[in-house]
């Protein structure tokens, strides 16, 4: 029993009830007290009995509790509820007053004080919408209220702004020098005041303005491209072009003015100089203003103008100074790159200028970088200046020629002396070839003119390429390492160009022009026979990096001869179509006792002595003479080995044919000689007019051809002479005595001759 009354659950004010029960008990069951066993019992009863009360005053007393609990925390979210509404409509009020605030100093021209009692209705209204929970509909009215009024604050500081800083813009859309003349800025340094008006803001004010409404990027983004698109751009581009600035007590005005000038380019020097005293000025009158000192916010009392500005246009402007400005400054002669450090400190003293005004922050931009790495870009430029100017040339008329000798000297730039020890060393070469000639016979001494160029005529343009060839090579010898191997290789890829670009570029020319055709050849044969000693002659004067056996030019050789030959062999394969087409149209040269197939022979005939001697014409003075002399005997005796073959095979020739057939050879073996005229000069032509035997392979057999046309039968054995004549030399027994059954009637004195032909 014990435990039940130290029992923490049982509420004392139900003691009373519980110590009645106890005695009520006692007092009943103590007269039937009979034994040990009857008290344990009763006992048990009552303990049971008292666990049944404790139950059920637990369980009032839990209920009682949980009523309680819930009524208090009904009251303190009634309470907090409460709370939040009380600041909401507090906000609420305070966001009322800001606006009205914002009015009145808006109505009164004060926009920091507007902008920022905006910025104070922005803040309410964001923690206002940052509540959970209370999703009004009085919130979307404030939102839209509040868009409302910013743009009413930016639509009046736009016209502020427009006012303070005025542009005056060209009419016209095209980029011209006059078009530029009439770009002019203003800027408002004292705001002006009228007597029915309140009183302007200084520029600082509108500015700050911009900043407290989150609109300053923005205006200041807009600002500057004007500046660089209508200011600093013409500056950098125009080098007549100059700034002027004119000052007033309450005005700036920025324009223009032009002073005639020869220059293309303006020096970098003088572009800077410009640029800085525009920004001097905008640094002076609008960029260095204060703003925000007075301020709480620590954002804005760090901005800066001039670095907001700088970070905007400094990429373009860069750029622009570069690609208009610098690019043009680079030399193009390598003697000149020691005056270029004066380019690169008046860069440097740019950029420090700059920084000093705070447009830029940080080292050294990639201007100065540009700047400094002239030898890259001397490099570049020249390479870039060379294989422009090759191909300049490549794509010139070929027609232009000039005539080239070995009595004439080839005029070479000047090359420096390579170093002592390569001095020596071909000194030392040079003596022991001159004794080893010295002790060679007279009769196994090579000509003068062993290894020249034949005589022949050249494109202008070829030779002027040549040139340039020698003249990069010469500059390679005075630069830099990485600028000489860059200026060989340049030049290697001249001829690489030249390869690629020519026969693509004047392909229906080549094709259709015999004169051409043999023009390229020779320029092909010109180029490859300087590439033979091109390398060895600056061999030891090139950087010790290209003399490991790389200077040479002798690999591109079988290319350029391979070039020329096959374009001129391609124009002989057209000839010798042209040739063959004309003799198809002799009518095999049969039945010339018919006057139409005479006449078309002898037609056919003109026509293949008419184009060679054209092609002898156009060719003239062109060709090298060995050349020209092989090319036109290849041609003749395409034709005459035609007219043997179709005379040859004709089963039946009567005196007639014989007679007509003689006729058209002696016009072939007369007229012949003449398409051989290499030279000018007539006389200096007759020798290899009487060499045609020596270029034409089949002109001794069509001679004999056109003897053995009116040779009788024993004329034709005796020039037989048993297989040991020059009939014999000429053509084969079968060929022969075809002709003889074709000439003669089958007689006895035939069947003889034929007999002796073996």
């Amino acid at each position: 029993m014990t435990k039940y009354f130290h029992n923490s659950s049982f509420c004392t004010w139900h003691w009373g009830e519980v110590c009645s029960m106890i005695n009520k008990k006692y007092n009943e069951f103590l007269p039937s007290m009979q034994s040990a066993q009857d008290l344990v019992t009763q006992v048990d009863e009552l303990c049971d009995d008292i666990d049944l009360l404790k139950s059920r005053v637990e369980s009032e007393v839990q209920q009682d509790l949980h009523v309680s609990i819930a009524e208090f925390t009904q009251l303190k979210q009634q309470l907090e509820r409460d709370t939040v509404v009380l600041s909401m409509l507090k906000q609420l009020q305070e966001f009322s007053t800001a606006i009205e605030d914002y009015n009145c100093a808006l109505s009164e021209k004060k926009y920091v004080a507007a902008a920022q009692h905006l910025k104070k209705a922005q803040n309410c209204l964001k923690s206002l919408k940052s509540r959970k929970g209370f999703e009004l509909q009085i919130f979307k009215s404030l939102s839209v209220e509040l868009t409302i009024q910013k743009q009413n604050i930016l639509y009046h500081l736009g016209e502020e702004w427009q006012k303070l800083a005025a542009w005056k813009l060209p009419t016209s859309k095209v980029s011209s020098l006059e078009s530029v003349l009439q770009t002019e800025l203003h800027l408002c340094t004292k705001p002006s005041q009228k007597e029915d008006e309140a009183p302007s803001p200084p520029i600082s004010s509108v500015l700050l303005a911009f900043a407290l409404v989150g609109e300053l990027h923005t205006k200041l983004k807009s600002f500057s491209q004007l500046l660089l698109k209508y200011i600093i751009r013409p500056l950098v581009f125009y080098p007549s072009l100059h700034a002027l600035i004119d000052t007033h007590p309450d005005t700036v005005v920025f324009r223009f003015e032009s002073v005639a000038t020869e220059l293309e380019h303006s020096s970098p020097p003088e572009v800077f100089t410009k640029i800085r005293l525009v920004l001097e000025v905008l640094q002076k009158h609008l960029l260095d203003l204060p703003l925000g000192d007075d301020l709480e916010d620590e954002k804005l009392s760090k901005i800066v103008l001039a670095e907001i500005v700088g970070d905007m246009i400094w990429e373009d402007l860069s750029e622009c100074l570069i690609k208009d400005c610098l690019v043009y400054s680079i030399p193009t002669n390598s003697s000149k790159l020691e005056q270029y450090e004066e380019v690169i400190q008046s860069t440097e003293e740019f950029e420090n200028a700059l920084k000093d005004m705070r447009f830029l922050k940080g080292d050294t931009t990639d201007l100065l970088k540009y700047a400094r790495n002239i030898n890259s870009h001397f490099a570049n430029k020249k390479c870039q200046d060379v294989i422009v100017a090759a191909r300049n040339l490549m794509t010139s008329e070929i027609h232009n020629t000039v005539k080239i000798s070995p009595e004439a000297k080839i005029v070479l730039p000047e090359l420096p002396a390579p170093d002592e020890d390569n001095g020596l060393k071909m000194q030392k070469a040079s003596k022991s070839l001159h004794n080893e000639m010295m002790n060679l016979d007279t009769e196994n001494k090579l000509g003068e003119h062993s290894f020249s160029l034949p005589t022949c005529r050249i494109s202008e343009s070829v030779e002027k390429l040549m040139e340039l060839a020698y003249q990069t090579l010469l500059e390679a010898t005075t630069s830099s390492d990485q600028c000489a191997v860059q200026l060989f290789y340049s030049v290697r890829n001249i001829f690489h160009l030249f390869h690629d670009v020519v026969p693509t570029y004047h392909k229906e020319n080549l094709q259709k022009l015999p004169q051409l055709a043999a023009i390229h050849h020779n320029n092909c044969m010109y180029i490859a026979h300087h590439l033979l000693t091109l390398g060895h002659q600056f061999k030891l004067r090139l950087a010790p990096v290209l003399c490991d056996g790389t200077t040479t030019f002798v690999d591109l050789v079988p290319g350029f001869r391979r070039l020329g030959t096959e374009c001129f062999l391609a124009q002989m394969r057209a000839q010798k179509g042209e040739l063959l087409e004309r003799l198809s149209s002799a009518r095999n040269f049969s039945n010339m006792d018919d006057e139409d197939n005479y006449s078309a022979a002898s037609r056919a005939v003109r026509q293949v002595l008419h184009q060679l001697k054209r092609l002898g014409v156009v060719w003239q003075d062109v060709l090298p003479v060995n050349i020209y002399c092989k090319a036109m005997g290849t041609l003749l005796n395409t034709a005459i080995a035609e007219i043997i073959g179709r005379i040859t095979t004709l089963e039946d020739i009567s005196t007639q044919d014989g007679d007509r057939l003689y006729s058209l050879c002696r016009t072939i073996v007369e007229e012949g000689p003449q398409v051989f005229t290499p030279l000018p000069d007539e006389n200096e032509n007759k020798k290899f007019q009487e060499e045609v035997p020596v270029y034409v392979p089949k002109w001794m057999p069509f001679k004999e051809l056109m003897l053995l046309l009116q040779a009788s039968l024993q004329e034709i054995g005796d020039r037989w002479a048993d297989g040991k004549g020059p009939l014999a030399t000429a053509f084969s027994s079968g060929e022969v005595k075809a002709l003889i059954r074709a000439l003669f009637q089958n007689t006895e004195r035939r069947a003889a001759a034929l007999a002796k032909i073996k």
